[in-house]
């Protein structure tokens, strides 16, 4: 298996610094997400509005449609189902799926950046970008990720530095340096 090069450490890090960052705003994103879910389409049907004529923040009704079932409000992939919602002002929960699914682009590019300098193979890429779409997987992935980098360039650049330092030392079992005394 390739392995990355000592002289992209640096970027490795500066790698490994920013999927950090855009995995911990994704988790917290879809866990947001989540939540919105579980208000909007079980049986309390509200949404997070900003503004309006309730105040800063408040929730308002959803109405399903006429097409509507307690099973299909479980499945809103399957057609038939329309929802309307009743509030005014700022849609939040509506805000929170674009800024996730936004968020999940900048995210999956910080994991093919780490995943390509770090020269891994394909399945771990696809576990990366996992994290971004199973909930507290993000996390996970996060400690363990980071925690495998981080010992894997320390271990590099230690063996590096010890072969350096071998290369440029003579041994004590070398016969040339016995013989030149």
């Amino acid at each position: 298996m390739a392995q990355p090069r000592l002289k992209t450490f640096p970027q490795i890090r500066r790698a490994l610094r920013f999927y950090q960052i855009a995995s911990v705003i994704t988790g917290v994103g879809l866990l947001a997400l989540v939540a919105e879910m579980v208000l909007k389409y079980t049986p309390l049907a509200v949404e997070l509005w900003a503004g309006g004529p309730r105040g800063f923040l408040h929730f308002d009704k959803v109405i399903p449609g006429p097409g509507c079932t307690p099973t299909s409000l479980l499945t809103p992939w399957i057609p038939g189902c329309e929802i309307d919602s009743t509030g005014q002002g700022v849609n939040i929960s509506l805000l929170i799926l674009m800024i996730h699914g936004w968020f999940y682009v900048v995210y999956l590019l910080a994991c093919f950046r780490l995943w390509s300098l770090m020269r891994w193979q394909f399945p771990r890429l696809l576990l990366l970008a996992g994290g971004g779409v199973v909930p507290f997987l993000s996390f996970i992935m996060e400690v363990f990720v980071i925690r495998d980098v981080r010992v894997y360039l320390a271990g590099r650049e230690e063996r590096a530095a010890a072969k350096r330092a071998a290369s440029q030392s003579p041994s004590p079992n070398d016969p040339l340096q016995e013989a030149a005394q």
